[in-house]
């Protein structure tokens, strides 16, 4: 780990800080077209229900908050006016119906997720309403995982205890910096006491596991300041914790133009930030997860991890290794049977095509062979830090040397990831080192056959890798 910013540490930095995706697909949202719609889903649909009897997993939208947070890259809907909930829900339930007809075979979930937005803006009598509408369609298997975001400044017991009547077992909550001068700058203000009392009566209702999100990059961060952030989160004992890295994209996110850009830590920064991170949860006996996550050894995250089943999707890390992957509400983005499929994204259109009967998709994309086997390489790589080479050439009936002949040149050049010691190449194996972790995003890159096209762009389309 690097403990000191020393000059080949500023070296590797000055190389490797390049914009890059973070691979919560491959390929990326950006190589989405108008070209798959609604008849391209319900094809796919039909090709999931035929296809096994696996069971689904589940992400659900709810997209309303009181407020924007000024890092915030999620689609969201700001409004005070609480009655615009229940005409979503209705709308909801609609495509709930529409996707479940398409499914008339296949209703099992194994993971369900209502990210935002803020989920917990709803009253508890629609949370209820919003859950047994799904249980009225789908069935759940035994451990699945059923977790909800929530935030702390706006979640009340009752609301808690009615989610998890309705069988959620993990919460989510938004951290960020615990630092006043850094909440003031980002529009977030959340005590340290307020996140306490939550996560207490959350465990004391019996949700079996909470997860706490950090970001580092954010105005105003120091060192000394995030470190007694760390340590606060320590003393929550949260079982798992998501530490990102700062997308700042105010090319994408307007919002983001209002944020005070000369306070905004450098990549030197952001590294140190990064590394005191890993050193705190390391220390505090945390296993680190993929890139940015951390899990208690008694994790079911952890646990794969050790047999590097870990999987990953547009929800993050998981141990559920669910095919195929149902959205629902505006913005959502499927993975259903080789295409990713995502809905509208303004509230007008979304009711207009229910109102027509039609599932309301917007864009997506339709893998291509070589799509699936890029997919596979920088799954593996992203969710275990690891690839098995034989696994590849087996399952895609390649040649792994000859077919990536122009990616291990690269990965093995002079100062590139393997002679900077962020990767160790062998015949067999592809192994991401504990430095290289830092900098996995790049590895990944390495295989991206879309990002490469896009080289000779001016334009800027991704956030930056440190």
């Amino acid at each position: 780990m690097y403990d000191t910013l020393t000059a080949p540490v500023i070296d590797l930095l000055s190389r490797y800080d390049r914009p890059g995706p973070r691979y919560t697909s491959y390929p990326t949202a950006v190589e989405f077209h108008l070209g798959v719609d609604e008849g391209v889903y319900r094809e796919r649909l039909a090709r999931a229900n035929a296809a096994s009897h696996d069971p689904l997993s589940i992400y659900v939208h709810l997209p309303f908050c009181e407020e924007r947070c000024s890092y915030c890259g999620c689609h969201v809907v700001i409004t005070k006016h609480r009655d615009v909930e229940a005409r979503y829900l209705e709308y909801l339930e609609r495509e709930i119906d529409l996707v479940a007809a398409a499914l008339p075979d296949r209703r099992q979930v194994s993971q369900l997720h209502w990210g935002g937005g803020t989920p917990t803006y709803r009253s508890p009598g629609n949370l209820a309403r919003i859950a047994g509408w799904f249980r009225r369609h789908f069935t759940f298997t035994p451990g699945a995982e059923i977790g909800v975001e929530v935030d702390p400044r706006v979640t009340t017991v009752e609301q808690l205890r009615v989610l998890r009547e309705a069988g959620f077992n993990r919460l989510s909550l938004g951290v960020q910096d615990f630092a006043p001068e850094v909440q003031q700058a980002v529009n977030r203000i959340q005590s340290y006491e307020l996140t306490r009392d939550i996560i207490s009566a959350g465990r004391e209702l019996g949700f079996s596991s909470v997860n706490v999100d950090l970001i580092y990059g954010l105005p105003y961060q120091t060192v000394k300041g995030f470190s007694r952030t760390l340590d606060q989160v320590l003393t929550l004992q949260p079982d798992r914790v998501a530490v990102y890295s700062f997308a700042y994209v105010p090319w994408i996110r307007a919002h983001m133009k209002h944020l005070p850009a000369e306070a905004l830590p450098g990549a030197a920064l952001k590294l140190e930030l990064l590394a005191n991170t890993i050193e705190a949860f390391a220390g505090a006996g945390y296993c680190q997860i993929g890139m940015d996550h951390f899990a208690k050894p008694g994790d079911e995250l952890a646990k794969a991890i050790d047999n590097q089943s870990l999987h990953r999707n547009f929800m993050g890390y998981t141990v559920q290794s669910a095919q195929d992957m149902i959205a629902f509400g505006v913005s959502g983005i499927g993975d259903v049977q080789g295409a990713f499929v995502q809905n509208v994204k303004k509230l007008s259109e979304y009711y207009t095509a229910l109102d027509a009967g039609r599932l309301p998709v917007e864009r997506g994309y339709a893998l291509d062979a070589d799509d699936l086997i890029r997919r596979r390489v920088i799954t593996q790589l992203m969710c275990n830090n690891h690839l098995d080479i034989p696994e590849i050439e087996r399952t895609f009936n390649i040649g792994f040397d000859k077919y990536f002949a122009a990616e291990l040149a690269e990965l093995t050049a002079t100062g590139s990831p393997s002679t900077d010691g962020l990767v160790s190449v062998t015949p067999t194996a592809i192994d991401v080192t504990p430095a290289g972790r830092m900098f996995i995003r790049n590895v990944c890159m390495v295989f991206d056959r879309y990002l490469r096209a896009r080289t000779a762009e001016s334009k800027p389309v991704f956030s930056r890798t440190v």
